[in-house]
């Protein structure tokens, strides 16, 4: 069946996708989307929490913006041409796009226009009539608004397979610095207690697929003075307390027209060394003590975090990796989770005494070798034998 998309709508989408790298959401790689004999908007190749790669839709419901954040593209005082969608008119062209086989999953969120409870119903509308008029079974992440109600919340958690909350800044100071009409406690953390409260008291029997959905939160680094210390300290909180599964870190990058396009831009680097530690306290046991910082509360970014945690505690006393517990072997670097339990299973069987077997049937690597001891030796110097 063939699905004809008027070019209206395709002007709009381009112009509500075209600045949604600012809105890091599952591990996204952009691809053109020819439509029309050109490439008028993008989706991304997303990597789910399962692991399945899919081609998201991240795209705006509307650009049409109240507030004044000063580093945001969309905000009221920029001048630039905007775009907006009702909720019926996104539904049938994203059940379009849907059906012609352009994407399979859509990350959904807007800018704040008359309120932002009238905002979050617009995007509740939207996921409702998707799920119940177009019978859309697949992947909706969907934004929740500063400022929006509990009970809009409790909606989106029976549409969505994941919300988010833009938390931006790490503290009520460096939000200030960012977006100074927001409210920390109020506008963001809410929504995030309501999230993990609905979740600990409520059967999802009624979530569209019999369960709640995940959660997750986005800083944006380097525009508010703000430390990896800070971020990473607020991180931990909110993994705790409130449940998210994702942190996103999003480089600040000066955008003209804004109060703060003279600013410097963040390094990349550094926002790669939050991801790196942000894992390393999700999935490896690390605390926040664990890590090693600049004086001014950043992370090293010459060296990974996991490597100046070797450095410091295994490089002078390796670990024996035929006695060592899990907790140990996943804080050498070189190992992660799946290298680790098959190198459990294998000791198992037999004494691990050969670097080149391991190395072999990947197991360990070079990166590996400094920091520990097969049999009582360092596999360094079977390095240097072969």
């Amino acid at each position: 069946m063939c699905y004809t998309i008027l070019m209206s709508d395709i002007e709009r989408l381009e112009l509500l996708t075209n600045q949604m790298h600012l809105e890091p959401a599952e591990d996204c790689h952009l691809n053109p989307l020819p439509a029309g004999g050109r490439e008028a908007i993008t989706v991304k190749n997303a990597i789910m929490p399962n692991g399945r790669k899919i081609k998201l839709l991240k795209t705006l419901l509307s650009s049409y913006c109240e507030n004044n954040c000063r580093y945001c593209p969309f905000r009221a005082q920029r001048d630039m041409a905007r775009a907006a969608f009702t909720p019926d008119e996104f539904a049938r062209l994203f059940d379009s796009l849907y059906k012609s086989g352009f994407v399979e999953g859509i990350f959904l969120s807007s800018s704040i226009y008359d309120g932002a409870i009238k905002t979050q119903d617009q995007l509740l509308d939207t996921a409702a009539i998707l799920r119940d008029r177009y019978q859309f079974k697949g992947y909706l992440h969907l934004k929740i608004m500063p400022g929006a109600e509990r009970a809009q919340v409790e909606r989106a958690m029976l549409l969505a397979d994941r919300l988010s909350v833009n938390l931006e800044a790490p503290h009520s100071e460096a939000l200030a610095v960012l977006a100074p009409q927001k409210d920390l406690q109020s506008d963001l953390l809410a929504p995030l207690k309501w999230i993990q409260e609905i979740r600990s008291n409520k059967s999802p029997t009624r979530a569209w697929k019999g369960k709640w959905p995940s959660s997750t939160t986005q800083f944006v680094v380097g525009a508010a003075e703000e430390t990896d210390l800070d971020i990473l300290s607020t991180t931990a909180y909110l993994f705790k307390n409130s449940g998210i599964t994702r942190a996103y870190y999003s480089s600040f990058n000066p955008i003209q027209g804004t109060p703060l396009e003279n600013k410097q831009p963040s390094p990349a680097l550094r926002e790669f060394r939050l991801y790196q530690a942000f894992f390393l306290l999700r999935d490896y046991g690390f605390t926040l003590e664990d890590l090693n910082y600049h004086n001014s509360g950043n992370l090293l970014l010459n060296k990974d975090p996991k490597t100046s945690w070797a450095d410091q505690h295994l490089l002078h006393q390796p670990l024996e990796i035929n006695i060592a517990p899990r907790e140990q072997l996943l804080r050498v670097p070189g190992l992660g989770p799946k290298r680790v339990e098959n190198i459990l299973s294998l000791r198992r069987v037999e004494r691990l005494n050969s670097y080149n077997k391991l190395k072999k049937l990947r197991l360990i690597t070079e990166k590996t070798a400094p920091y520990i001891l097969l049999n009582g030796k360092s596999p360094s110097r079977q390095l240097r034998l072969f």
